[in-house]
């Protein structure tokens, strides 16, 4: 059973302990549908989406809106800015060594910002 963005974008994240499994590669694949853009890695513990942007300015600008969400949703992804204005994102809950809901929660509002 799939999982649509709309339905992750009206959540939002809770914290997460030790004691939380990681998602399973079946719940990953539901959720991936959610936010095609975003890349699962070879591990299976993270997910990533990557972007151009036209100069560093406007990279820039990009990853300050991503810092007000993640702040929002107290779930930090790792950012990176390479080349001037090639920006990826990756998303895991590093404390249960994987990935969750917040991650898929925190993928689809970064799909909703303006790029």
């Amino acid at each position: 059973m799939s999982v649509s963005a709309a339905e992750l974008t009206a959540k939002k994240c809770t914290a997460c302990e030790g004691d939380t499994p990681a998602f399973t590669k079946d719940r990953i694949t539901e959720h991936l549908t959610a936010v095609p853009e975003w890349e699962l890695a070879d591990d299976g513990k993270l997910i990533r989406r990557k972007y151009k942007f036209k100069d560093f300015v406007t990279a820039m600008a990009f990853l300050q809106k991503v810092a007000v969400l993640a702040e929002e949703e107290e779930h930090h992804p790792d950012l990176h800015l390479t080349g001037y204005k090639n920006v990826a994102i990756e998303l895991s809950t590093h404390a249960i060594g994987g990935l969750s809901a917040n991650d898929f929660i925190v993928a689809a509002k970064i799909d909703k910002l303006p790029v």
